[in-house]
């Protein structure tokens, strides 16, 4: 007698969530987290747009690349100085150089435990210049070309 092993799809290896679950993990996400493209729009599109930009990196980090209007707080000092710099009453956006920094998340944290509603940022600053977002050094104001494996080329945004 032969035996048939069936290959486990790795992918399907652990089955989806149900859709209600799904739903609720998503909405979730949405909840706690920015897109770089949303941030850019909210704030080109002019006027007050309901939350400030908080770059908790150092300032030699700050001297290289920032957002520009954004409030630099670097994570250390944000329990001695965030009630200076910030209204609790509006939303802190926080960003750290990129996905493989968890800075913007310990910056969301410590916002969090002092009483701030807090999104981080996806992607930080590193998707934010390679978007092709305008950004401030110590020299002034520059941009670079959208990167096209991050950003479209040929239109305003990405459709998502």
């Amino acid at each position: 007698m032969t035996s048939t092993v069936t290959a486990v799809n790795p992918v399907l290896r652990v089955a989806p969530a149900a859709p209600a679950e799904a739903a609720a993990y998503f909405r979730a996400s949405l909840v706690f987290h920015a897109d770089v493209s949303d941030v850019a729009a909210a704030l080109a599109a002019g006027g007050d747009p309901g939350f400030v930009v908080l770059d908790s990196r150092s300032t030699e980090s700050w001297d290289q690349g920032h957002i520009p209007g954004a409030i630099h707080l670097p994570t250390a000092l944000i329990p001695e100085q965030a009630a200076k710099l910030l209204d609790r009453s509006v939303p802190v956006i926080t960003y750290c150089w990129g996905p493989g920094c968890n800075g913007a998340t310990r910056a969301a944290l410590a916002l969090a435990e002092l009483g701030y509603q807090v999104k981080e940022m996806l992607g930080g600053f590193e998707y934010w210049a390679r978007e092709g977002f305008e950004y401030e050094t110590w020299e002034g104001r520059t941009r670079r070309d959208a990167d096209p494996l991050t950003a479209p080329v040929d239109a305003e945004d990405c459709g998502c």
